[in-house]
C-alpha cells in the first residue's frame, strides 16, 4: 500500500510511518488530466491550481516546461487551462450584508476598537436581527408576525447573488462497529477491513459516475451532456479529533468534467446533490457485502437513538459499549449545538437561519474540540485503542471474546 510519496511500502513500514497516508487522485476522469493518473499522490500546489482557480493541477510545471521563441501570454494560458477558470465575482454583496457590516464597524468604533476588529457572536447576531427587522418592515410595511418570517428574511438577504463552486465534498465512513473491528483486530484483518472500505468507496464513486455525473451546454445550460468521469482527491484518516478510531475518507470532487467531445465544463450540481444519499447507501451496502465475502461477518439492524432516523446496520458481535465509548466526540458536539440553538432562540426571539445554524454547529465543534494531538503511528494508535478497550471490556480476554464472536472461525487463535 502507498504510505508515503516514496512509493510502495510493506505492512511493517506502513505501521511505523507517522501521521496519515498522503491523499491520492481518484476518478475515471483522471484519464483526461495529462501528466497525472488515478492513484498518484496529491500535492498542495496541485490542489491550489485545480480547486483554487480552476486550472490544470500541473499548471506550474506545464508553464515552466513551455519553451520556444516568441511565446505569448496566450501560449502560457493555453497550457494551464482546464476549461474556463473559476470566475471571481466582485461587488456581489447584498445591501443587507453591507448594512450589517457598517453597524458592526460602528460598534467597534464606539468601543475604541479598529473598525475591522472581530465582533463577538452575540453582538453579531443582535445586529443581524435588528437589520433584518428593518428590511422586513421596508419590504412588507409591517413587523414580522413570528420568528420564522424574520429568520426567512435574514436568510434571503444573507445569500450572495452568485458564487463560483470549486468542488463538492463527500465523506465516506463505516458504521462505528466496523471501526471498532478495524481498531482491535490483528493487523492483517485490519488491513482487509480497510481494503473493504476503499472498495466500497470506489463502488460509490462508480455509482455517481454512472448515474449522477453530467454537465450542461447551450444558452443557460439548456442541454444536459454526458461526461467522462470524476476528477477528485481522496484523503483517508484514521481517527477523530478526540483520538478515537474513525476510519474515514474525504473525497474532494473538482467542479471540472470532460465531455465526450473533450471540452472541460462544470458539473451539473443539481443532479449530483440529489444522488449523494443514494451514493451513501451504495457505500454502506457495498461495505457490508465486501466484509461479508472476505471475512464472513454478519450485520444486523440497530435502532437509532433518534426515532426519526432509519435503523443502522452494525456488525454482529461488537460490544455496544465500545461503540458508545468511541462516539464521545459526536455526542459532545450534538449536546453543545442544541444548547447554542436554544440560547440563540431565547436571546434573539427567532430560530437561527440556515447560515447561522451552520455557524452554531461550527462553534459547537470548536468549543468541544480537544487539542490537536501530535501525529502518531498506527501502531501507537492501536496500542491506545486496545488499552481503552481493556478498560471497557475487562481485559484482553474480553477483547478476544468479542472478536471471536464477530469473526467466528476467522479469528486467529493463540
Amino acid at each position: 500500500m502507498d504510505a508515503t510519496d516514496k512509493g510502495h511500502t510493506g505492512l511493517a513500514s506502513y505501521y511505523s510511518e507517522k501521521g496519515e497516508a498522503p491523499g491520492v487522485w481518484v476518478g475515471s476522469g483522471m484519464a483526461g488530466i495529462d501528466g497525472l493518473s488515478a492513484g498518484d499522490v496529491v500535492t498542495a500546489e496541485q490542489m491550489q491550481a485545480l480547486f483554487g482557480s480552476g486550472h490544470h493541477p500541473l499548471a506550474h510545471e506545464r508553464r515552466e516546461a513551455l519553451q520556444g521563441p516568441d511565446l505569448t501570454n496566450a501560449d502560457y494560458r493555453a497550457v494551464t487551462r482546464l476549461g474556463v477558470p473559476f470566475k471571481v465575482y466582485e461587488n456581489d454583496v447584498s445591501t443587507y450584508r453591507i448594512e450589517v457590516a457598517k453597524r458592526l464597524a460602528d460598534l467597534n468604533e464606539q468601543q475604541g476598537l479598529p473598525r475591522d476588529w472581530p465582533v463577538p457572536a452575540e453582538d453579531r447576531a443582535r445586529i443581524r436581527t435588528e437589520v433584518g427587522r428593518e428590511f422586513f418592515r421596508a419590504e412588507h410595511g409591517r413587523d414580522p408576525q413570528d420568528a420564522r418570517e424574520l429568520s426567512g428574511t435574514i436568510a434571503q438577504h444573507s445569500r450572495p447573488k452568485t458564487k463560483a463552486v470549486a468542488g463538492f465534498d463527500l465523506t465516506f465512513k463505516p458504521v462505528k462497529s466496523v471501526a471498532v473491528l478495524w481498531a482491535l483486530a490483528d493487523p492483517a484483518i485490519a488491513a482487509r477491513v480497510e481494503r473493504a472500505h476503499q472498495s466500497a468507496m470506489k463502488d460509490a464513486l462508480d455509482f455517481i459516475e454512472e448515474n449522477a455525473l453530467y454537465s450542461r451546454e447551450g444558452t443557460n445550460g439548456v442541454r444536459q451532456v454526458d461526461v467522462k468521469g470524476l476528477v477528485a482527491t481522496a484523503f483517508t484518516h484514521r481517527d477523530s479529533r478526540a483520538g478515537e478510531p474513525l476510519l474515514h475518507t474525504h473525497v474532494a470532487v473538482a467542479n471540472k468534467v470532460q465531455t465526450l467531445g473533450g471540452k472541460w465544463l462544470a458539473i451539473d450540481g443539481r443532479v449530483l446533490f440529489k444522488a449523494t444519499v443514494a451514493a451513501s447507501e451504495v457505500y454502506n451496502s457495498s461495505l457490508e457485502r465486501h466484509l461479508a465475502t472476505d471475512l464472513g461477518v454478519e450485520f444486523e439492524e440497530r435502532p437509532d437513538d433518534d426515532p426519526r432516523k432509519r435503523p443502522v446496520r452494525e456488525l454482529v458481535g461488537v460490544d455496544p459499549r465500545l461503540r458508545e465509548r468511541w462516539s464521545s466526540r459526536r455526542a459532545a458536539i450534538e449536546v453543545r449545538r442544541d444548547e447554542l440553538a436554544t440560547d440563540f432562540q431565547r436571546a434573539h426571539g427567532r430560530p437561527p437561519t440556515p447560515i447561522e445554524a451552520v455557524q452554531l454547529s461550527q462553534q459547537a465543534t470548536l468549543e468541544t474540540r480537544d487539542p490537536k494531538h501530535e501525529p502518531r503511528t498506527l501502531a501507537d494508535q492501536r496500542a491506545t485503542w486496545r488499552e481503552q478497550a481493556r478498560e471497557v471490556l475487562g481485559g484482553d480476554k474480553g477483547i478476544a471474546s468479542m472478536l471471536s464472536e464477530t469473526l467466528g472461525s476467522r479469528f486467529p487463535k493463540g
